[in-house]
């Protein structure tokens, strides 16, 4: 009884994780399917000075005195005139921040700039009430909106601003570019990840028609439609994605333009890491539960549904990985490696159906841009590996996600000027060294009963539990031996230009695509 209970967990899990698998390829196919389409979308009207709308460009910051600077510089080269540009900075900072930036917008005003400072005595909300604040007194007719770690390119407006002469364009999105891509194999394997995210989910998404979401930063919205979506609302932590849903909702067009490219800074350490994403996991299961019914409900088309079914799903994978990582090793001794039938009808097309579509994912995602798509392959085992790692945390995400709606917007944290100052508070890793043991006890059970074909999948278990607990306590020791020094965080106002470090991201960019993917 036990073994057939096991078996049927197992084999669930399986075909669980081979579900969002087999949709990672469809994405794959509906992106080569709809190229000419999605190409197409490049294709907008110049306008004239004249017909140019106002716009206003909103950068919502929060203690952000590493990168502020560098932010409010960028925006204030932007190519467009003047009298129809507006920057409003929505600063809710509590530390230094708010006389660095203060400065700063009067130093640019005193240039003839129409920059604004709000800032809030409050942080009613977070980011969304920033926006939903600033979007009251917004000029524009057009609202863009940047996160502080982005360097927004001179062109953005004008690649884009274009779109919206068709009245029923709400939004556009455009693609992120990675500053520090090379630094560290973390940031090479998240860069991958985004890049999947943006050039083959919204481009798949997009060409097909199907609904998809603004990132939070890099995008332009139609003012209207945000008001008769319902306005920036805080009940869930991904604001952005459930004003994305509203919007389409209520019969807005999206657009995304993957040629239109911002360069912006990941995080460097693998606490802020998992911050980040637990924001993102616990706000995406928040927004299922508060949109999910009218989605489906909704006057779309069937593929439409199942796509946003699947969209805003996507983070229940993470229990599925941990259930199976669980799993595993009661699993290879129960189950007879002699029986090849088993393995070869089931745990073969079910383990390729997981493995191989990531593997056809991120190739695409490495072809769009112009590399090679070998990268994406020697990454993927680290890929594979960092997500198992960060499994149990974002399990944890998921759950409270279920259980409650809104909570605390942790921001990301910017290293900016300020390398390896940032200590991120959090927990040790204790479950993910346990199932780093467990999953060690799998290598060895996988040998010495002859299920070699799970080996390799028990090692990539093993070293991403392993690798993010040892990164994480790292890091948390480091950040217990700095309290215990009494040795300060450092905040640097960073400096007023980044033409060297944007010039080697334009640079190698140039290499990996067309100067005109450039929006420069």
């Amino acid at each position: 009884m036990l073994s057939m209970l096991l078996c049927v967990l197992y084999f669930g899990v399986l075909l669980g994780l081979s579900a969002y698998g087999l949709h990672r390829l469809h994405l794959v196919v509906l992106c080569r399917f709809n190229r000419a389409k999605i190409a197409r979308a490049q294709e907008v009207a110049a306008l004239t000075d004249r017909d140019l709308p106002p716009v206003t460009i909103q950068l919502p910051l929060f203690n952000e005195s590493t990168v502020a600077a560098r932010l409010l510089d960028a925006v204030a080269r932007m190519d467009y005139p003047r009298d129809k540009l507006e920057i409003q900075v929505l600063d809710d900072s509590t530390d230094e921040t708010q006389g660095l930036v203060r400065a700063h917008v009067e130093r640019l005003r005193a240039q003839g700039i129409d920059a604004v400072y709000l800032h809030r005595t409050d942080r009613v909300g977070y980011k969304a009430g920033a926006l939903d604040a600033g979007l009251k007194v917004a000029k524009g007719e057009l609202v863009a909106i940047f996160d502080a770690d982005f360097i927004p390119q001179p062109g953005f407006v004008r690649s884009i601003v274009g779109h919206f002469e068709d009245p029923t364009v709400g939004m556009v999105q455009t693609r992120w570019g990675h500053l520090n891509r090379d630094v560290s194999i973390l940031t090479q394997v998240q860069a991958l990840m985004l890049d999947g995210h943006h050039l083959v989910e919204n481009r798949a998404r997009f060409g097909a028609g199907l609904l998809f979401n603004f990132s939070g930063t890099g995008g332009m919205w139609r003012k209207d439609a945000i008001l008769e979506a319902g306005g920036w609302q805080h009940d869930t932590l991904t604001e952005d994605l459930d004003l994305s849903y509203r919007a389409q909702l209520a019969g807005y067009r999206f657009i995304y333009r993957e040629d239109v490219v911002s360069p912006a800074e990941l995080p460097e350490d693998i606490s802020a890491l998992r911050a980040q994403q637990y924001r993102w996991a616990k706000g995406t299961v928040q927004t299922a539960r508060k949109l999910m019914a009218r989605v489906l409900s909704a006057k779309l088309s069937v593929g439409q549904r199942i796509e946003a079914f699947f969209h805003l799903t996507p983070h229940f994978a993470y229990p599925l990985l941990v259930l199976l990582s669980v799993l595993l090793l009661p699993a290879l001794v129960l189950f007879p490696a002699a029986d090849t039938l088993t393995m070869v009808a089931i745990d073969l097309p079910l383990c390729t159906a997981t493995t191989g579509s990531l593997a056809a994912f991120y190739m695409q995602a490495e072809t769009a841009q112009g590399r090679s798509r070998w990268g994406a392959v020697v990454r993927l085992p680290m890929l594979i590996a960092l997500g198992t790692g960060l499994a149990p945390h974002l399990s944890k995400a998921v759950i409270e996600g279920l259980r409650s709606m809104a909570g605390e917007f942790v921001r990301t944290p910017k290293q900016g000027d300020n390398k390896g100052r940032y200590r991120v508070r959090t927990d040790l890793p204790l479950t993910e060294a346990l199932l780093a043991v467990l999953s060690c006890g799998a290598v060895v059970a996988s040998i010495q009963t002859g299920h070699y074909f799970a080996t390799p999948f028990a090692v990539l278990f093993a070293v991403g539990y392993l690798y993010v607990a040892f990164m994480v306590a790292q890091e948390q020791f480091a950040r217990r031996r700095d309290a215990a020094s009494g040795a300060p965080a450092v905040w640097s106002d960073a400096p007023s230009s980044d033409a060297a470090v944007v010039g080697a991201w334009s640079r190698q960019a140039t290499k990996d695509r067309p100067l005109g993917d450039l929006a420069a």
